[in-house]
């Protein structure tokens, strides 16, 4: 098959830790099948990037990742207003380029990820070339939309339009059919995980090898730093862990736009020396961070089914984490306990009765997961089928 992709969700020169995820599944797709990107990049974020010294994107702004030929073109829109016309601003941003990929590289099949507003765009922009487009959802692209009426509209619109709806779990799913999209036209397809990279390892050589030293329990999130991920809780469960006379330190891998929030609740706290903001790290380094910890802990709000909760399981980490979105359907693939999510207290009591058991009985041997070739050769049978039915149907208007 020849896919084009359109997503915000994926590497570019500017951000190259960005949403490994898609980087990952579309390498896999791109083993056995023709795979071009488009991937904007938002004019707010290339501004800050180059004012802070990043380089240039090369003339064309055409690039290649991992032998995938990707297109950064500039996604212009007015920040924080108008929010149910940002559809309409990705998709004239990315409309030339389209094009462009239609003529050129000749598509089989579109495939969205994130439904709005890059999945609107991608089924507007084949609807018009005549070209059958499924839509991949994540999670809080769909399940976070309670209080933004401007997106609900032109998400559900997408979902219902597109030729098939790719679900990362059964919670999702179903939340997707809420919009009133036939069941049989959404697919669950759990991610995959690179198990060669994601094993068990010696706890002590991690802890070296990422230059954590000292004494006391470690514990290790990754992720955003955002208030989908429950981070603010995170911390005030630290807090209350170490009125609790825990030994501990807590390290917060990632960036985003809560850094300053936590930084400053974090000194109200006095939680400098235990609770440390590590910044960004490289993908290849994150499994010995989950090595390292003794737990790992994800507070988040709202979820699909979170890749670092596969990959912790994949190493043999134990977590804790919310009982939220589709995180419930994998517990059973490691070693996890779920508590409420916001209840920062819950949070702190079960990391401390997890600490309290014996070390040898918080390591298993790490689960057997799926392969990203594996999750990769579901979602083609899907695409297949999405290309089949398209043909079948009546001609769209244009």
């Amino acid at each position: 098959m020849r896919i084009l992709i359109v997503t915000n969700l994926y590497p570019n020169p500017f951000q190259p830790g960005r949403s490994t995820f898609n980087r990952q599944q579309f390498g896999a797709l791109a083993a056995g099948h023709s795979v071009a990107v488009i991937s904007p990049i938002a004019w707010t974020d290339e501004l800050r990037l180059r004012w802070n010294g990043a380089g240039a994107l090369p003339a064309g702004r055409r690039v290649e990742c991992d032998g995938i030929v990707v297109d950064h073109p500039v996604y212009v829109f007015p920040p924080r207003v108008m929010r149910g016309w940002y559809g309409h601003f990705f998709r004239r941003s990315i409309r030339r380029t389209f094009d462009r990929a239609v003529a050129e590289f000749r598509p089989d099949v579109v495939l969205g990820s994130w439904a709005y507003p890059d999945g609107w765009a991608a089924v507007t922009l084949a609807r018009r070339a005549g070209l059958p487009v499924v839509l991949k959802v994540h999670g809080s692209d769909v399940l976070t939309l309670g209080g933004q009426p401007s997106k609900q509209g032109p998400t559900g619109d997408a979902l219902r339009q597109a030729d098939g709806v790719v679900a990362v779990s059964r919670d999702l799913s179903a939340a997707v059919q809420r919009f009133g999209v036939d069941r049989n036209r959404v697919r669950v397809i759990y991610n995959g995980v690179d198990t060669s990279l994601f094993c068990p390892g010696d706890a002590a050589e991690a802890r070296a090898r990422v230059g954590i030293e000292g004494n006391g329990a470690v514990l290790v999130y990754i992720g955003n730093l955002v208030p989908v991920k429950g981070v603010d809780v995170l911390v005030e469960a630290c807090g209350e862990l170490a009125r609790a006379g825990t030994v501990f330190t807590c390290y917060m891998i990632g960036q985003g736009a809560l850094r300053g929030l936590l930084e400053r609740r974090i000194a109200e706290l006095g939680l400098q020396e235990k609770v440390k903001l590590a910044g960004p790290k490289p993908h290849k380094q994150l499994p010995d961070w989950f090595r390292a910890a003794e737990l790992f802990v994800l507070p988040s709000r709202s979820e699909g089914v979170p890749n670092v909760l596969l990959e912790a399981s994949a190493c043999g980490t134990p977590y804790v984490a919310s009982r939220v979105g589709g995180i419930p359907e994998i517990a059973h693939l490691g070693d996890g306990r779920l508590v409420a999510p916001t209840d920062a207290t819950a949070l702190a009591a079960t990391i401390r009765e997890r600490l309290a058991e014996p070390t040898a009985a918080k390591r298993f041997g790490g689960a057997r997961l799926r392969s990203h070739a594996e999750a990769a050769a579901e979602l083609i049978l899907f695409l297949e089928e999405a290309v089949v039915n398209h043909r079948r149907a009546k001609p769209h208007a244009a």
